[in-house]
């Protein structure tokens, strides 16, 4: 039995979907977006609310994630998706560069730009070590956050890299001769 299959999904106004065949286009103000339905779900809107419901027992597996994905398209079109990055290390930090690109310069021999795909939005704060990447696409915006982190992932030793900025890193000793 799915316990997040059978929540219901909030419609704000201003939101509309449409189904097409195993899509749905949810259009908001902020923008559209699609998401993957399962075979064997229905989406049924009752007062102003959407319900996610399987026409069979055999669809279980799916009435969870059908449901998670099209509130993630919902809360996208009205509210939108943000990750915050938090950038440390001496000399380590990011920069704008036009409105599509941002230059990371995090110790390599040479600065590194990273390309925004359409739909991601990224503002860096005036110290130039935090990020926050935003946009209405829940997977795209969490995908654009983990290759930002994997420019530099976080040493074990000095915690230095780009991190998640609610990341909580568990700092290794060094060797034991050191003090």
């Amino acid at each position: 039995m799915s316990r997040i299959g059978k929540k219901p999904i909030p419609l704000p106004s201003g939101v509309k979907y449409k189904i097409e065949g195993n899509t749905v286009l949810v259009e908001g103000p902020k923008g559209k977006v699609s998401a993957l339905v399962a075979e064997g779900i229905k989406l049924e809107t009752k007062d102003g609310v959407l319900h996610v419901v399987r026409t069979d027992e055999k669809f279980a597996a799916y009435h969870g994630l059908t449901r998670a994905l099209v509130f993630n398209a919902v809360h996208g079109v009205t509210q939108g998706w943000k990750k915050e990055l938090d950038i440390v290390g001496i000399g380590y930090r990011a920069e704008l560069k036009g409105k599509g690109t941002v230059v990371f310069t995090l110790g390599y021999s040479h600065p590194i730009e990273f390309p925004l795909p359409t739909g991601i939005e990224v503002s860096v704060d005036p110290k130039q070590t935090h990020l926050t990447v935003s946009g209405i696409d829940r997977q795209k915006v969490g995908q654009v956050a983990a290759d930002m982190r994997s420019l530099r992932k976080p040493d074990p030793y000095k915690n230095k890299g780009v991190r998640y900025s609610d990341e909580k890193l568990k700092k290794k000793a060094g060797k034991t001769g050191a003090k």
